[in-house]
């Protein structure tokens, strides 16, 4: 048995339950927050058999896209710094990070 931890953007997150719930898997999902632009993400947790794991894959691969993104930068107020950061910055956003790890015992009560 594995343990799957998938963090996607809250874009894909009910397209991506939705094919969960499709397939027969079983998810929690919870609300986070990514650290480096500060929004919307969604963690699933999923336990599943050692033989569906490249089929959850495969559904996480294909519902979470990536996608293009301006941010502006945090306004830094030290004179010697490079005046060209205040303006915004085209940054890839979306798509899935993925963790796999090994389960070595599930109970459920």
């Amino acid at each position: 048995m594995k343990l799957i931890m998938a963090i996607v953007q809250d874009k894909d997150s009910n397209l991506l339950s939705s094919e969960f719930i499709d397939a027969n898997i079983r998810a929690t999902k919870l609300s986070s927050t990514g650290g480096f632009l500060k929004s919307g993400n969604t963690t699933f947790i999923i336990g599943v058999e050692d033989e569906r794991v490249d089929e959850v894959l495969q559904i996480i691969k294909e519902s979470a896209q990536t996608r293009r993104q301006f941010m502006t930068p945090p306004v830094n107020l030290d004179a010697t710094s490079d005046s060209s950061m205040a303006y915004p910055v085209e940054v890839q956003v979306g798509g899935a990070t993925v963790f796999v790890l090994p389960v070595d015992a599930f109970h459920q009560f």
